[in-house]
């Protein structure tokens, strides 16, 4: 799972069982309640692992500033094409999530995660979380809808516990608001949980 490779296969066999053909409900139902990553004109956010760019559209369409990053060139592709096809703008890239700190330092407001964080190694956890701390500005918002909260070793999706994400966000962020989000789909329910956390200054 931490080569291109293995993911371009995933896409190609249809073996990708992570697509819900639309947004997160999580996410929208944060955006409808008033949830927002910055006050002010365009803020930006990153969507890493973003897969067909379902949840970088929704962003998109309510006024954030949107990059999208994915590993598997054939989400990339996908993911342009149905921004194009809304008429929405999306900055989508082709990228292990693991270099983004290399070019982006400081330079999103906000953003979300879902999917990604269980989609790769359980032991680079806390390297991804350093990641995202290095990309938002200091203050800025992580939201992050975990999934899935089971037993197993098995992956990915690779199981999550909420000691896994208590330990990765650690000495990276503060947790403002946790628990289960109000709505997912059916086959996820029971599985997912919310976290909206402030960057650390340092």
């Amino acid at each position: 799972m931490s080569t291109a490779g293995f993911w371009d296969g995933l896409y190609a066999g249809g073996n990708d069982g992570w697509e819900l053909g639309t947004h997160a409900p999580a996410l929208e139902d944060w955006l409808n309640a008033g949830g927002a990553f910055e006050a002010g004109p365009a803020p930006r956010v990153a969507v890493p692992g973003s897969g067909r760019g379902h949840d970088a559209r929704l962003l998109a369409r309510r006024g954030y500033r949107v990059s999208a990053f994915d590993f598997a060139a054939a989400a990339v592709t996908e993911a342009r094409r149905l921004a194009a096809a809304d008429g929405v703008a999306v900055a989508v890239e082709r990228r292990d999530i693991f270099t983004l700190g290399r070019d982006f330092v400081g330079a999103f407001d906000g953003v979300w995660e879902y999917t990604c964080f269980c989609a790769i190694d359980p032991a680079r956890r806390e390297e991804y979380a350093r990641v995202l701390h290095t990309i938002l500005r200091p203050g800025g918002l992580l939201l992050a809808c975990f999934y899935p909260l089971r037993e197993g070793g098995d992956g990915p999706p690779f199981p999550v516990s909420r000691a896994d994400i208590d330990r990765a966000l650690a000495g990276h962020f503060t947790v403002l608001e946790a628990g289960p989000p109000a709505r997912s789909v059916e086959r996820r329910q029971g599985l997912e949980w919310l976290v909206l956390a402030r960057r650390d200054p340092s």
